[in-house]
């Protein structure tokens, strides 16, 4: 087997799509992670060319600036990640599908090899993914879809900047940079919800960082209105989160606890069209909380925020040195879950 071949195989099962139970869910994985490589051109090659557009060269430039302060000023790994770019032709790279049984908010775990189970599967194809969602719906479970902009291969390969997320304002364009990298700082088998949020972690305050020594304070203080549209937004998908798994744990009849589900969903669309009101016109959150919400929605959620306050509590406690904080957060992830889980409440709460 050729070297690229060989690379091919090992990237299905590092990427963390997730999943790998046909021989059709192989090739699609294979075949999009190949197509992503042949288009990848260094960033220097494509602002050197003149086919390339000045906007487009300006966005790579502050891309490269973004990436060198990444490792400079945040400890992340500096790798040829980011250092290449990669026009797909389409909005997301990938398309996640979620799943929860009716009446469950804890998400199906798809596993495979190297990265273990996760909660989600993915598809570089939205058809074959809306597809499979058809099939998971049919067997009577909520679904959720939803398009990614980018995802990690864990430090195994160079991830490219993806013409998805290149036009991101710079705040966004930081954040997404910094997640995916600290993806390949620590990795814990098996447990998405601590990868997550440790990567949520380290965006939010690399970000804030960023801000204070490149941005203006007009970029700043819309950093931080985001911050607060994204909490009260966690907030409402909590609070009825866990109102949910209190009626789906409770005695009452499967019955009563589909009607009882149904009026629950019908307080949060209410309570968060309410919460819309405040923020003139943002409606960046109704694909999960809009008309169509429903249980797999909410566990999405849930994979990428559940641990956030517990990691913010740990590098508090460091002072907010993060290479301690990487140091501490890999030895955590070498821990069995339940130690994990339980090492973490010691620095916040971990829901």
């Amino acid at each position: 087997m050729s070297m690229r071949a060989r690379a091919a195989v090992l990237a299905v099962a590092s990427i963390a799509l997730a999943g790998c139970d046909t021989v059709g869910y192989y090739a699609q994985a294979i075949g999009g992670q190949a197509q992503l490589w042949r288009l990848m051109r260094p960033v220097k090659q494509v602002i050197a060319d003149p086919q390339s557009s000045l906007e487009l060269k300006q966005r790579l430039e502050l891309a490269t600036r973004i990436r060198e302060f990444a490792s400079r000023e945040l400890g992340l790994p500096d790798n040829d990640s980011y250092r290449s770019y990669a026009d797909l032709k389409r909005r997301y790279v990938v398309w996640n599908v979620f799943a929860t049984a009716q009446l469950s908010v804890q998400p199906k775990q798809w596993c495979f090899p190297v990265a273990g189970c996760v909660a989600y599967k993915g598809f570089f194809n939205k058809t074959q993914a809306e597809k499979f969602a058809a099939q998971l719906r049919g067997d009577g479970l909520d679904v959720f879809v939803g398009g990614v902009p980018a995802y990690s291969m864990l430090g195994y390969f160079d991830d490219p900047l993806l013409n998805t997320f290149i036009h991101y304002r710079p705040a966004e364009l930081a954040r997404l940079v910094f997640h995916e990298l600290a993806h390949q700082v620590a990795y814990a088998r098996d447990d998405t919800q601590f990868n997550e949020s440790f990567a949520v972690t380290v965006a939010r305050e690399g970000v804030r960082r960023y801000l204070l020594k490149h941005g203006s304070t007009e970029e700043l203080q819309a950093f931080e209105q985001s911050l607060k549209r994204r909490a009260a937004f966690h907030a409402i998908a909590e609070k009825y989160r866990h109102k949910l798994e209190e009626l789906y744990q409770s005695a009452a009849s499967d019955e009563s606890k589909r009607a009882q589900k149904a009026e629950i969903f019908s307080a949060m669309a209410r309570e968060y069209a309410e919460l819309k009101k405040s923020w003139g016109g943002f409606n960046g959150y109704d694909r999960w909380l809009g008309e169509h919400a429903n249980n797999a929605s909410l566990a999405s959620i849930a994979v990428y925020t559940q641990l956030v306050p517990a990691f913010q509590g740990l590098l508090a406690k460091l002072g907010g040195d993060l290479p301690r904080f990487y140091a501490q957060v890999k030895r955590l992830a070498d821990l069995p879950k339940d130690e994990r889980r339980a090492r973490l409440a010691e620095y916040g709460d971990v829901q």
